[in-house]
């Protein structure tokens, strides 16, 4: 068996790169943050974390919740410089591509919230994934993918992979045996998705965790259909986890940004590459944020009560033939959900009868649910694979990977659920009357 190197061990050597200067030391132990944001809630409960943790008055006026420093620089004193010369500047407000109040209130509470003892947010999920994955990952290095990624994700490991001298095998998530097979002795990460899109496959995380610290390996997952709510994803065995937090976490529709959440070191390492590639969050997107962290709980009760009403209705119509909704029993991976998942959440696909030109017609006739690609926020979207997600897909590649015609990805907002389900019904029923009164 091969003994894999793993950046950030502590059998690896410290890069050269984060030894004094202006990285990080990564060889002694690391506190949460700058004191400024050592705000613990002052409760265990997820709601009361997600509004208390990391926020702090403004200690000048008392105004309520985190201001939002709008500052590209600040002052220096004898702590900057200190920090600066013994290599801990992320310790420290120097430059706001280092770091921002705003920044580090919001990675507090994102990592209260996952249970994490850091966590850093980026300008975008795809960020935050790049960042993370070139950090962890040494030149030559390979991965052990999951073959149904997110596109960015994908594209990233089959695209500009081979440009940096790595490489990428993309293996069944479900097929254990394959998975282990496909680690390869310069193999350094496991990459995968908690809950797939868009057939909303549910991972067997734990197994994965098992698998890597067997084979000495990273397991890095993409929970952006999982926020912490529903999985705090790390309590798995999971070294470092990755939101889009564009979604469920923001659940506004109104910011792009990305998150990834682990061990000090490891998000110290991490930390790097961010001020290499640029991927910064700006302090009004941070406070964005935040403020829709805050209310990340009562929010998912609300997807999971609005969509599992409509799952239910779906799949008892009679021209809809397959629903994909983890909490519904017939959803090949129910187990699963209800051994990993503390809730549900607002995502469904479904397949309705008369392929793909029966689907646009119902989401043409549809009247709460806006047609647009995201999910996560507080109104309901919809949208086809066949014209956005997978549209550069044949028919027979969309097959393939199990996606029918008259496929539908809906993400259910916070909308009451019987509203919802008197939309659904109208639009199915006049669809297919028209088509009945076309042959008449």
């Amino acid at each position: 068996m091969a003994d894999h190197k793993i950046l950030g061990d502590t059998a690896s050597k410290t890069p050269n790169r984060t030894t004094g200067g202006w990285l990080n030391d990564l060889t002694r132990a690391r506190s949460a943050g700058p004191v400024l944001a050592d705000h613990p809630a002052p409760g265990t409960g997820l709601s009361t974390t997600a509004v208390h943790a990391g926020t702090h008055d403004d200690p000048r006026t008392g105004a309520v919740g985190t201001p939002i420093y709008q500052a590209s620089t600040f002052v220096l004193n004898e702590h900057q410089y200190e920090s600066v010369e013994e290599g801990f500047a992320r310790d420290r407000f120097i430059y706001s591509r280092y770091g921002n109040p705003s920044q580090w209130a919001v990675q507090e509470k994102l990592a209260a919230l996952e249970g994490a003892e850091s966590a850093i947010v980026f300008s975008s999920g795809m960020a935050a994934i790049t960042s993370t994955v070139l950090a962890l990952m040494d030149k030559g290095a390979h991965v052990v993918a999951s073959s149904d990624l997110y596109g960015g994700t994908f594209n990233l490991f089959n695209q500009e992979f081979p440009t940096l001298g790595m490489s990428c095998t993309m293996v069944d998530s479900y097929d254990f045996d394959a998975i282990e097979a496909a680690i390869q002795p310069n193999t350094q990460m496991m990459y995968f998705e908690a809950i797939t899109n868009p057939l909303l496959k549910i991972i067997d995380i734990p197994r994965l965790a098992e698998i890597a610290k067997r084979r000495n390996v990273r397991l890095v997952v993409d929970a952006t259909f999982a926020p912490p709510i529903a999985m705090r994803t790390l309590e798995h065995g999971v070294d470092v986890v990755i939101h889009s937090a564009s979604k469920y976490l923001n659940g506004h529709s109104d910011l792009i940004a990305g998150v990834a959440a682990g061990p000090r070191k490891l998000i110290d390492m991490i930390w790097p590459r961010l001020l290499n590639y640029g991927g910064s969050l700006d302090p009004h997107a941070c406070f964005l944020l935040e403020r829709g962290l805050k209310t990340l709980a009562v929010r998912m009760r609300a997807h999971e009560e609005s969509a599992t009403a409509l799952a239910h209705y779906l799949e008892s119509h009679p021209k809809v033939k397959k629903v994909f909704y983890p909490f519904l029993k017939s959803h090949p991976d129910y187990a699963t959900a209800k051994r990993l998942l503390k809730n549900g959440t607002g995502n469904i696909t479904f397949v309705i009868e008369g392929g793909d030109a029966a689907a646009l017609r119902l989401v043409n006739a549809l009247r709460i649910p806006k047609q647009a690609t995201s999910l996560g926020g507080v109104e309901s979207l919809i949208s086809l694979p066949f014209n956005t997600s997978q549209a550069t897909f044949t028919t027979r590649q969309r097959a393939d990977v199990g996606i029918d015609p008259g496929c539908v990805r809906l993400s259910v907002g916070i909308e009451d659920a019987a509203d919802l389900i008197a939309d659904f019904d109208h639009a199915l029923s006049a669809i297919y009357a028209e088509k009945e009164n076309a042959y008449a």
